[in-house]
């Protein structure tokens, strides 16, 4: 199952870069965005999965997504900075909402195995939004900084991922 997401994170993310680029109040709002979608899909894998693998990494999602949010939170509070709305945020939150639809009508293995390709997917993404398009417009070198300590974190994550999606049938 593909994540529902993806075609307009990569379509709102290709926009701004091919004109002036996002602001840094838009990549502030944009990553934060796409950690709640995430911490959100772990909370549903946590109320959903029964597979104690699935479990520990919808676990370490919501551990790790929620922290890197919680030092965003405090940069842009320090830079006096206001996160703003933006399309690519509009658009990531429409695709997760119908991806958490999706995954809701599913159960046991099914779910498991949906919920998995959906990390794949996502953090395939992300990483590549982070790399190709947010971290070179960041202007200010906190943001920068954070951006490129979540996309270390971030890649560990689709790594631990792809493992998974080879074990979890």
């Amino acid at each position: 199952m593909k994540l529902s997401l993806i075609a307009p994170l990569a379509i709102a993310i290709a926009v701004p870069a091919a004109a002036a680029g996002p602001t840094d109040p838009q990549i502030a709002h944009i990553a934060y965005t796409a950690g709640v979608i995430d911490v959100a899909a772990g909370k549903q894998a946590l109320a959903k999965s029964h597979n104690k693998t699935v479990r520990a990494f919808a676990q370490e999602m919501v551990r790790d997504h929620t922290a890197v949010n919680d030092k965003a939170l405090a940069l842009v509070k320090k830079l006096k900075v206001t996160p703003q709305d933006n399309p690519t945020s509009q658009a990531l939150n429409k695709g997760a909402k119908a991806e958490l639809a999706k995954l809701a009508k599913l159960n046991g293995a099914a779910f498991d195995r949906a919920y998995i390709d959906n990390e794949v997917a996502y953090h395939k993404t992300v990483n590549g939004a982070l790399e190709k398009t947010l971290i070179p417009n960041a202007h200010n070198a906190e943001l920068k900084s954070l951006l490129e300590t979540g996309l270390t974190l971030f890649k560990e994550h689709q790594t631990h991922a792809e493992q998974l999606a080879k074990e979890v049938k």
